[in-house]
């Protein structure tokens, strides 16, 4: 049996739509055999998506279904130099390190706070130009720990009826380039790849060509960043056209970064589903040959 192997997930302790058991149950429905969850700059649904997996794999294996395999991960806020002499946001996954590192503990929650801070100020400038936004209130509805953020902003723009969807609300909103949008802390990117290593993890670039969202970074960059420890780059992602595609494989190739691919699943929030784009099981196995930190579950 071929394995659907997706390494780039979203639950609703960040910013999906999915409790972490009801994507467990909705990666298993649509044959995923791998599932990366990557909440944003959190690790708090990894009990309970490990506990989901457990119960899945009891059924499974009554059933004669094969099992469904966890790799627990992060999706770091970073941000990194563009290679003209600025700075970029950009994402970096962090898979399989150890959750208690305090070095990842003290800077989760760092940056969770300017997280917070950010949605409450933007809510403030929203209410300022007479929307129907109250930041406070917002965080006031999401646990004390929640990584909240633009995504959570777009959904109480849809439920008061300004916008149809959450997409449209990042397009006319939420936009960086637009009047409510205000800047978070980002944790350097060479500090983040260095920090998932010591704490026995894997480092991989997240949609770094993702140009849709925005300025990106050159590709000299991340052939610097190969060099001080990034571990491979997500090339198949739903941002990334076909040209930009080919040019990311051919770098990775260069670089002897390995290559992944991923839906970015966020449950509704996005219309991209599960496993729309995928890992080859090469990859995975090399990624988990070179983490410590911790282990790939099995249901």
């Amino acid at each position: 049996m071929r394995d659907v192997i997706d390494l780039h997930t979203h639950s609703a302790v960040s910013d999906g739509t999915d409790t972490p058991t009801e994507l467990v149950a909705t990666a298993a429905a649509a044959g995923v055999t791998v599932l990366a969850l990557t909440d944003h700059d959190t690790t708090a649904g990894w009990d309970e998506a490990a506990a989901a997996l457990r119960g899945l794999g009891s059924a499974g294996s009554a059933s004669g279904a094969p099992g469904l395999r966890l790799v627990r991960g992060a999706e770091f806020s970073t941000v990194s130099p563009d290679g003209h002499g600025g700075t970029v946001t950009a994402h970096l996954l962090g898979y399989l390190f150890d959750p208690a590192d305090p070095d990842i503990v003290a800077e989760q929650e760092r940056v969770r706070g300017s997280r917070r801070e950010r949605v409450r100020a933007m809510g403030e400038r929203m209410a300022a130009g007479g929307l129907p936004i109250d930041g406070d209130a917002l965080l006031a509805r999401l646990p004390a720990d929640s990584p909240a953020g633009r995504p959570h902003i777009g959904q109480a723009l849809v439920d008061a009826g300004v916008v149809g969807s959450v997409p449209q609300a990042f397009e006319e909103l939420l936009r960086k380039d637009g009047p409510y949008y205000v800047e978070k802390y980002n944790t350097p990117i060479a500090a983040a790849i260095a920090m998932i290593a010591a704490a026995g993890g894997v480092a991989v670039f997240a949609h770094p060509f993702a140009r849709r969202r925005g300025p990106c970074v050159d590709a000299a960059v991340i052939r610097d960043l190969a060099a001080t420890g990034l571990h491979g780059v997500e090339v198949d992602h739903p941002d990334h056209d076909a040209d930009d595609r080919a040019a990311l494989r051919a770098l990775a190739a260069e670089e002897g970064l390995l290559v992944t691919g991923s839906s970015d699943y966020h449950g509704t929030n996005k219309t991209t589903p599960i496993a729309a784009e995928t890992t080859a099981t090469p990859v995975l196995d090399a990624l988990v040959r070179r983490a410590t930190g911790a282990e790939v579950l099995a249901g």
